[in-house]
């Protein structure tokens, strides 16, 4: 995709005169005119991708509001718990099948890094989504 990014590495972006942090998705775009948007609310992913995209922003950031806003009803957890330790560092989306806003489901393969106590690490998962009524959830993944 657009650059990486990695979190132990912040990089801050210029405009307007407003320094502003890159996207921890590794889209190369400022977190607030990419997933930042989608975590705040503001406005809904528009493709299976983005909603992936701005998921791995929410685990990055720890914004469990957002996992739980965006997990399928049927699959979600009462609570989730994430782990302060695990610091997730780099996205690399490796395939999506469907997904489009002409879609009503979709499939994105990717690797997450992460680094904790215990070193570096990475799932690969492939994750299936489903839209209804004009808005992304994910619904399963299966890590390989």
């Amino acid at each position: 995709m657009n650059g990486l990014c990695p979190l132990s590495m912040p990089v801050r972006v210029r405009k307007t005169g407003v320094m502003m942090s890159r996207c921890p998705c590794t889209s190369g775009h400022p977190l607030e005119t990419c997933c930042g948007r989608v975590l705040a609310d503001h406005a809904a992913a528009t493709t299976a991708e983005q909603l992936m995209r701005s998921r791995f922003t929410a685990f990055a950031l720890g914004d469990t509001t957002h996992l739980l806003r965006t997990w399928h009803p049927t699959t979600r957890p009462r609570t989730l718990q994430l782990d302060a330790d695990q610091r997730w560092t780099r996205l690399d989306v490796e395939r999506v099948v469907d997904g489009s806003p002409l879609h009503d489901t979709g499939v994105v393969e990717f690797v997450a890094h992460h680094r904790s106590p215990a070193g570096a690490g990475r799932q690969h998962e492939t994750s299936r989504f489903r839209r209804e009524s004009g808005r992304w959830f994910y619904l399963d993944g299966v890590a390989s």
